[in-house]
């Protein structure tokens, strides 16, 4: 009795011992990456390219990038004392978002300002951030292109692997489903890999976007808060002023 029961058990434990030593040769990464086909080459460059733009993306994301401290710092003080020139320099000196764009508005206002002169400066450094965060943006953008191109170009491999499959049924018969499964393969496999992309370059594109809506609307504050701590008379308020 013994014996009947453990034959079986023995051979069911050989049987598996096989399964495990066999695919673990056919089944490796660069294996599935031959059996993805054509398809693996692109979807290669999208990857590439994810990490490339992500990397990109979050450098020129950082808060530092944007309105530092210590530029605000100095920059409140020359705008308190309405020192222009000085402020001029400080942006001069500053490869961030905010001096860049002051280096382009505060030619338009002048030490003893009209409210005119106060009404370009604001245009043009709204003009100025818009710029900046539109070219920040359009990396941001290209993260979306891979997103939405990753799954396609998987689809598009799904699809050249279903029809080899049905060409290779078609001269095989159905009798030898041993000849079409790498057409099968290829497909689930390009599938796979293009979601495998698209996702996380979705999530990446949200996070940066986030990010970069955040830091604009902070140097904007900040923007207006250097305006607002001008002299009254830069302001065009001495009227306000004497009237009060």
């Amino acid at each position: 009795m013994k014996k009947r029961t453990l034959a079986p058990l023995s051979f069911l434990l050989a049987t598996t011992h096989l399964h495990a030593e066999g695919p673990e040769s056919s089944s490796s990464l660069w294996s599935m990456i031959q059996q993805g086909g054509w398809a693996m080459y692109p979807l290669a460059a999208c990857s590439l390219a994810l990490i490339y733009i992500a990397i990109h993306c979050y450098r020129e994301t950082r808060p530092k990038n944007f309105a530092p401290p210590s530029l605000l710092n100095d920059l409140r003080t020359a705008f308190e004392t309405g020192n222009v020139p000085s402020a001029q320099q400080l942006a001069l000196g500053s490869q961030t978002t905010l001096g860049r764009a002051l280096t382009s508005a505060l030619p338009k206002l002048k030490s003893a300002s009209s409210p005119s002169e106060l009404e370009s400066f604001e245009t043009e450094m709204g003009a100025a951030l818009s710029s900046e965060e539109s070219s920040i943006a359009q990396w941001i953008h290209y993260l979306s292109v891979v997103a939405n191109v990753s799954p396609m170009i998987g689809l598009l491999g799904t699809v050249s692997g279903m029809i080899g499959g049905f060409q290779t049924m078609a001269t095989g018969g159905m009798g030898r489903p041993e000849l079409f499964a790498g057409d099968i393969g290829e497909a689930l496999i390009t599938t796979a890999t293009g979601l495998c992309i698209g996702i996380p370059a979705m999530i990446a594109h949200s996070v940066f976007n986030n990010r970069l809506q955040n830091a604009i609307t902070e140097t904007t504050r900040q923007t207006n808060a250097l305006i607002d701590s001008l002299p009254p008379e830069m302001q065009g308020r001495e009227k306000q002023v004497h009237t009060a």
